[in-house]
């Protein structure tokens, strides 16, 4: 910025007042003002016009203060018109270079950002490329092992197929044998008929030649002997022989009762009235004795507490593997029966809890379940060769919660000390848990806890059993059940037989033969055409769950059948 100093006077002789003084001009152009009140103005203008860059308009700008009025030299008036002029154009002025630089750098900021949303283009292309080479390389490595499960698989099959026609080998060869058994068994038994029938034949005639002599007798004895006083006196001879006859009759079949009745007990055979009331003897035995002492002792109720607490688990963590079975097995006889023997008492109570813990299993797990029967079942037998009087206990426990089902036997109305029960007392004989227990609830719970009685029975042992655990107990349940119409009567019944059927009947095939075909024979009469030889009285009567029950028992046995 150029600042022009003023001229000096020239050495002329000064003007007069009149006369017009020379004013220097500036270097911008800017005229000077013509007075010294101009000058005021000016000097105001200027200082309004730099205040007006801090607003946005020159109206918003205040107005300034006022200042004293001063008489300033021309020079410092002519120097400050110039610097506010110079501002001027200054603030006006439009630079070029300011303005490519300006346009330079947005048209590189624009190319940048093309070649930005280049760069994304091609690295979003590059990530697709690579995602299809990725997801191409695991479907072969799918297909790859898709192909080799299918090559195992099919060696799997191939190897199953084998096996299946061993398997099938092996059952045609055990069929032909057991046929062969059979058959020889047939055969035996047919040669013992026809020997009896021979036997029988001749003694018929026999009696039929004594008959025929006697009659001949008789009428010889009558021709001879024709009058009144004689045909009385054999009249006489007559009744009295009949009736010497009847009383010989009479004592000879209670003799026969009471070998048969001696010879039952020598076996160790019991009636259905008899184990009915061993269950209940030895339950109302175990409540007023062992457990009343137990729960009437702080010390001993807190070792029964314990035992019982650590049973329930052991029960409910049961599988069906052989070794967790013994392990199992082996730990709930030593909880009951430790190294140091708890008293009698608390010894009798824990039984009663054993027995109880493994039918409420069976209650719930076998009813959803019927193949974890199995290592319940094996556990109960393993107890029952070791434990002393667990069978007495887990029978009436039995007995208790399935009523007379396990006997079987119809629930009487009189107790087994000849107490009448009340209708109640009656209804938990039965085995009923509860007043709101329906019939489908208890056919349910019953025969869960068949099936765990069936299993015990047919699970093979290395010592004898109690007889109530023992499997002749299996063959004893099926001719109870057929001799009681009172039984078969019950929607319960089927579902019952059903249930031993499918635990054992292909095993009393095999024990009792051509015996137990023919008992089957019976049973399925009862549940087709009808039992006792009444036509239409059925196995399991008119109720619907008896009918769905019956045709299970109906194709168990077809089944059985079909296998010989």
């Amino acid at each position: 910025m150029k600042f022009a100093a003023p001229k000096s006077p020239s050495p002329s002789p000064p003007s007069s007042p009149g006369r017009r003084r020379y004013r220097p001009r500036s270097t911008f152009g800017v005229p000077p003002d013509t007075s010294s009140d101009e000058d005021s103005d000016s000097d105001g203008a200027s200082v309004a016009s730099s205040d007006s860059f801090c607003y946005a308009s020159e109206s918003e700008v205040p107005p300034p203060p006022p200042k004293p009025r001063r008489n300033r030299p021309l020079a410092e008036q002519y120097m400050m018109e110039d610097a506010v002029a110079s501002i001027r154009l200054h603030v006006n002025h439009r630079d070029p270079y300011e303005e490519w630089e300006k346009e330079t750098r947005q048209e590189a900021f624009r190319v940048a950002r093309q070649h930005h949303a280049q760069d994304r283009v091609q690295q979003r292309k590059e990530r697709n490329q690579a995602h299809a080479k990725v997801q191409e390389e695991l479907a072969a490595m799918h297909e790859q092992q898709l192909e080799e499960v299918q090559r195992q698989l099919a060696a799997l099959n191939m190897e199953k197929q084998r096996e299946e026609e061993q398997l099938r080998a092996q059952w045609k060869e055990r069929d032909r044998k057991l046929w062969e058994r059979i058959d020889a068994v047939i055969k035996m038994e047919e040669e013992k008929v026809r020997v009896k029938l021979e036997a029988e034949r001749k003694k018929r005639e026999e009696e039929e030649r004594v008959k025929r002599e006697a009659e001949e007798k008789r009428r010889q004895e009558e021709e001879r002997k024709r009058k009144e006083e004689e045909e009385k006196r054999k009249q006489k001879e007559m009744e009295e022989e009949e009736q010497r006859k009847q009383q010989e009759a009479e004592r000879e079949r209670v003799e026969r009762e009471r070998a048969e009745e001696q010879e039952r007990k020598a076996l160790g055979f019991t009636t259905a009235f008899e184990d009915w009331k061993r269950a209940r003897e030895t339950l109302k035995a175990l409540k007023m004795g062992p457990m009343k002492t137990v729960k009437a002792d702080k010390a001993l109720k807190s070792i029964w507490s314990a035992g019982r607490r650590a049973i329930t688990p052991k029960i409910g963590q049961l599988t069906n593997d052989p070794q967790a079975i013994n392990t199992i097995s082996q730990q709930l006889v030593e909880i009951v029966r430790p190294a140091t023997p708890h008293p009698q008492p608390v010894y009798l109570a824990l039984l009663s809890s054993l027995a109880k813990a493994i039918l409420l299993q069976a209650e719930t797990e076998v009813t959803a379940e019927k193949r974890s029967a199995l290592p319940l079942a094996q556990v109960t037998t393993n107890l029952l060769t070791v434990l002393e009087g667990f069978a007495d206990v887990f029978w009436a426990k039995l007995c208790q919660r399935a009523g007379g089902w396990p006997v079987p036997v119809v629930v009487p109305a009189k107790d087994a000390d000849g107490t009448a029960f009340t209708e109640e007392a009656r209804r938990k004989a039965l085995g009923y848990r509860g007043e709101d227990e329906s019939l489908a609830e208890y056919t349910t719970r019953v025969s869960g806890m068949m099936r765990v009685y069936f299993q015990v029975l047919v699970t093979p042992v290395n010592q004898p059993l109690d007889p109530v655990v023992r499997l002749p107990r299996y063959w004893t349940f099926f001719s109870r059940m057929l001799r009681d119409p009172q039984l078969l009567d019950s929607s319960v019944a089927p579902h019952v037989l059903h249930v031993a059927l499918d635990v054992g009947g292909l095993l009393a095939r095999e024990v009792w033969g051509q015996q137990w075909v023919r008992l089957l024979s019976l049973l399925y009469e009862g549940v087709t055409v009808g039992y006792h030889g009444i036509e239409g009285r059925l196995i399991g009567g008119k109720s619907p769950e008896g009918i769905a029950a019956r045709v299970r028992v109906q194709l168990e046995i077809e089944r059985i059948m079909g296998a010989l």
